[in-house]
């Protein structure tokens, strides 16, 4: 009897950690829906732009290995590549969103000529092209990015891919970053396969170009953050870990 007690309650345990936050399961490509990772099936059956990650468990290291795509940087099994031109809009499903206060932000890294399957993405230089935090009000009480995501009932994000981007092959990175336990950051990360076409010649100075882990530090403002101490509570401002947007993708 103990060992079915046993392995119910493990069962549950894993049940209530999926229900408790969320990942991209979905990928959408100027309105064509494609399928994300589901990390708590199989993974040799899953065909999918998606790269893999084990689950919706946030990543509580703000340096961890894993920030990359919240994996050890390998590509899937039977790995697609979504194709967009540049100037389309690259949505990200979420299977839910619990948790409204935080920012959300986009990244790209560039991958070889050949394309991103077989490349890691623990040893790439990222950079972002859309980011939303603190959208009104207070650190406190405020409407945050987040909230707008858990808000909407298909827990969905769209993003513009840059319109004179350079072609090439990316992977494309949604994080989105909870700040509901004081000063203990919880990110999710996930990222995806595409190849941009058309656009322009238009591609990140070194100065905008971070690794990811190093893009960010665990004492950084937007990262060690209490939004339930008094003065940060009140404050109207607040500064989204990372670098900035490189200017012509504004």
């Amino acid at each position: 009897m103990l060992p079915v007690i046993a392995a119910v309650a493990a069962l549950l345990a894993q049940v209530i950690s999926s229900n408790a936050h969320g990942g991209v399961v979905n990928i959408g490509v100027d309105g064509t829906k494609y399928p994300g990772w589901s990390p708590y099936n199989s993974a040799s059956g899953q065909t999918t732009a998606a790269r893999p990650y084990s689950s919706f468990d946030p990543i509580l290291s703000a340096t961890a290995s894993t920030m990359h795509c919240n994996n050890n940087g390998g590509s899937g099994p039977n790995q697609q590549t979504l194709t967009i031109a540049a100037g389309g809009t690259i949505t990200a499903y979420y299977s839910q969103w619990t948790h409204a206060e935080g920012p959300f932000t986009v990244y790209l890294a560039a991958c070889p000529s050949s394309g991103c399957t077989g490349t890691s993405s623990a040893g790439l230089q990222w950079f972002k092209i859309a980011e939303q935090g603190l959208i009104s009000g207070t650190v406190g009480k405020g409407q945050w990015a987040n909230g707008l995501l858990m808000k909407n009932l298909r827990h969905v994000w769209s993003t513009k891919i840059p319109t004179s981007l350079r072609a090439g092959h990316y992977l494309i990175r949604w994080e989105t970053l909870a700040l509901h336990q004081a000063n203990t950051p919880q990110f999710y990360p996930e990222c995806a396969q595409i190849q941009v076409t058309g656009g322009g010649s238009d591609f990140p100075t070194s100065q905008y170009l971070k690794p990811i882990p190093g893009a960010w530090g665990a004492n950084d403002p937007g990262v060690n953050i209490n939004i339930y101490d008094a003065t940060t509570a009140a404050q109207t401002t607040y500064t989204i870990p990372g670098p900035a947007i490189y200017p012509a993708f504004k």
